[in-house]
């Protein structure tokens, strides 16, 4: 019998990681259907060569494993942040002496300060395994669901395993940016997004994209890599993101820098994203500069966690005149928080190069808040007639629809937002599994090379 299997191991082993391919995961996952079209769904995880049903994604609530669970975060985050200052050391280096000794002082810190740590943490972590997942046998014809960003993880020869004794594999995509855009990630990100999407290519059966436009993005870079015969057996669709913010508590309380600064009557454009070169905020802060000169009286919050490649853009923010008068960032909002700021703010701007969704403009549109977005493909599947579209090469084209805004109080798209409807997290989950169960259950099945065994 089919079976969907619904893979959510990074998220699993990192539940208080809150960026955009988290929260998709964190929510499908939670409201994924128990059948669609008649196929089981069932949430899994791979680890150390072993399949297991998820019945707990969430951390077991003890402080201690919720302190355990924080800190191996944080020294993850450490250790990748010392990874990054020993390659633009290396970098500079000039002789090869120093970079083996840079290299081996690196590996010795590495080792006693990271791996050892992080690998006693797992190994407490694993007393909670039992309480949160369940040994899964496996059968043929069940179809491995890669809902997580398993570019991170390790378990692809188990999966090629899995393949060989009959289980189809699905990829979701959720952009191929690191592809198309390498200059806005590290060189290592890029390598191991490469190596992945590779992999994918010849061991996927169907993809499974965020938007139309990714489907259409996959399928091209598809063409460019397999024969068209291989092509030909492969299925290509889409479902469309959720909005719903879910970390939100009743005991948790708003930011009081954030509520202070929506107290005044002054126009407020709140921008979500992680600070990174992809998210164009030097973008954005060109264009308010314009809109400032020009006697604008408007406020623009930056809401973020810091990412990668962007000392320069902080500094300057740091160093802004108008910064926490009428320029504010904020990187460790909570969801009550944001969901705060949607609510008071008066518009979103969001002027990225690419995206594969852009799920701040449709958690801000959900809401009833405006948007005004890049003029990007993905962003016209997503907001239609009911966005306003600025020019990416010209920064005072925002800076004309902010002031436009601020001076007629009407919003500058050719419909109203509060006519606009989307989908929330169910509906999401609902598309991502009944699509890919029809195609399944279209495709003729692949009979397994040997005889399936439990894990």
């Amino acid at each position: 019998m089919t079976r969907l299997l619904v893979e959510c191991t990074h998220v699993f082993k990192h539940p208080k990681v809150n960026s955009g391919i988290q929260r998709v995961v964190r929510n499908v996952i939670n409201r994924l259907p128990s059948n669609a079209e008649g196929v089981e769904c069932v949430p899994v995880i791979l680890l150390k060569g072993r399949l297991y049903r998820v019945t707990r994604l969430a951390p077991l609530d003890s402080a201690l494993f919720s302190g355990i669970f924080t800190f191996g975060e944080r020294l993850e985050r450490l250790s990748h942040r010392c990874w990054q200052w020993h390659q633009r050391l290396d970098s500079h280096s000039g002789s090869r002496l120093a970079r083996r000794l840079l290299y081996v002082g690196y590996r010795l810190l590495s080792i006693g300060a990271f791996s050892l740590p992080l690998r006693l943490i797992e190994h407490v972590n694993r007393f909670q395994l039992p309480r949160r997942c369940e040994p899964l046998s496996h059968q043929p014809g069940d179809q491995l669901v890669l809902l997580d960003s398993s570019w991170h993880s390790d378990f692809f020869l188990h999966a090629e395993r899995l393949k060989r004794e009959g289980m189809g594999i699905v990829a979701v995509i959720y952009d191929l940016i690191p592809l198309s855009h390498p200059q806005f990630y590290d060189t290592r990100l890029v390598e191991v997004y490469s190596e992945w999407f590779d992999w994918i290519a010849r061991n996927a059966d169907g993809f499974m994209a965020i938007s139309a436009t990714v489907r259409d993005q996959v399928r091209e870079e598809l063409q460019r890599r397999l024969p068209a015969a291989q092509i030909d057996k492969r299925w290509f669709d889409y479902f469309h993101l959720g909005s719903e913010l879910d970390l939100q508590s009743v005991d948790a309380t708003v930011e009081p820098r954030l509520e202070r600064l929506f107290t005044t009557q002054d126009p407020t454009f709140l921008m979500v994203s992680t600070i990174e070169p992809r998210k164009n905020h030097d973008y954005l802060l060109d264009a308010f500069d314009h809109a400032w000169a020009n006697g604008s009286k408007a406020r623009l919050c930056i809401a973020g966690r810091i990412g990668w490649k962007c000392d320069a853009l902080l500094t300057r923010i740091r160093n802004h005149p108008e910064l926490n008068r009428r320029l504010f960032m904020f990187n460790d909002l909570s969801d009550t928080s944001l969901e705060h700021a949607y609510a008071h703010a008066s518009a979103l701007v969001f002027p990225s190069f690419v995206e594969g969704f852009g799920l701040p403009l449709v958690e801000a549109m959900q809401r009833g808040l405006p948007a005004m977005g890049s003029d990007i493909p993905v962003f016209r599947e997503i907001g239609g007639e009911f966005m306003a579209y600025f020019d990416l090469q010209s920064p005072q084209s925002l800076a004309d629809l902010v002031q436009t805004f601020e001076r007629s109080g009407r919003f500058p798209a050719a419909r109203d937002v509060s006519e606009w409807q989307w989908i929330g997290w169910r509906e999401a989950s609902a598309q991502l599994a009944e699509r890919t169960a029809r195609h399944v259950l279209e495709a003729p099945q692949v009979p397994a090379r040997q005889h399936a065994h439990s894990p």
